[in-house]
């Protein structure tokens, strides 16, 4: 192993134990970090020695890369050489010649209240059976809309996270950051249903037969499964699409931003803007029957 190469990979290591330890990312976050770290030092070959002229051309080499993917390798290598300087491992921060383009978020695909009801009716239709495979699917669709969670936060939901009696479930989100959930009626009926029929033993309350608990990938298939039964184009649904009707469907209720922010565990109040979008129709009508003056006549003007 060359030293430049040696080098690059000690500061790589220092630099995603330094965002473990003190931002608590996730391993998903660390892996995608390490990934564009060491792409980018096998086409500039010494990373933490490199000038502005080289981060320069990689600019250039990034040229036909979507402008997310570029927006994001930028953002770790800017983050990566400020943590040089802070680090003492090099005395400038060359950041400033990387590219600055920001991406537009585009909106998630928006489920009718009439696909929630469609969707909901195949799950329930298809629990009454008592088969435990569909009751399971009725207790995790009622959670995805019910509460907001996560993909991730669902299949890896813990025995523990389940109080007996109380309405809230404990939530270990993003970054190992927790926050309390509630779980509405419906939810909590589906999942009580699902938890006597729970195959015993294991610490996950969707356990998988191999061992751990259901894996994302399988929760994408069964949900896909369910909206081609339920007449839905199955290219429309996922787990993420079910979190965004569940935020936008609150707020259409009149639901604050500020809690949908604590609900779905959003650290910056702009990330629940982007999830809760609704029309401006719907906004102006909600100023016009909720604000303290609407129906009261305005006064003429002398």
């Amino acid at each position: 192993m060359t030293a430049a190469r040696s080098a690059n990979q000690d500061a790589i290591a220092a630099f995603l134990a330094m965002l473990a330890a003190e931002r608590g990312a996730a391993a998903n976050t660390l892996d995608a970090y390490r990934r564009d770290l060491n792409g980018a030092a096998d086409l500039i070959g010494d990373l933490v020695g490199a000038d502005r002229a080289a981060l320069a051309g990689l600019g250039e080499a990034w040229a036909e890369l979507a402008p997310a993917s570029l927006a994001r390798k930028a953002s770790a290598l800017r983050q990566f050489y400020a943590f040089l300087v802070d680090d003492g491992r090099r005395d400038h921060d060359p950041g400033d010649a990387l590219p600055r383009l920001r991406p537009r978020r585009p909106l998630p695909r928006l489920l009718s209240h009439a696909d929630i009801a469609a969707l909901f009716a195949t799950a329930e239709a298809d629990a009454a059976t008592g088969d435990s495979a569909a009751i399971r699917m009725l207790a995790l669709v009622e959670m995805l809309y019910g509460s907001g969670l996560r993909a991730t936060e669902l299949v890896s939901l813990s025995m523990v996270a389940v109080p007996r009696d109380a309405p809230l479930l404990m939530i270990t989100g993003k970054g190992g950051q927790q926050r309390m959930v509630p779980i509405g009626e419906r939810a909590r009926a589906a999942l009580n249903t699902w938890l006597r029929m729970r195959p015993a033993g294991g610490r996950h309350v969707f356990p998988s037969p191999r061992g751990g608990h259901l894996t994302r990938v399988r929760l994408f298939q069964l949900l896909r499964d369910l909206a081609l039964r339920a007449g839905l184009d199955p290219e429309r649904v996922s787990p993420h699409v079910l979190r965004h009707a569940f935020a936008t469907h609150l707020l259409e209720g009149g639901a604050d931003l500020r809690v949908l922010q604590t609900l779905l565990g959003h650290a910056d109040i702009a990330t629940t803007q982007i999830y809760t979008h609704v029309d401006g129709a719907r906004l102006v009508d909600l100023v016009n029957k909720r604000h303290p003056l609407a129906g009261v006549a305005a006064k003429p003007a002398c």
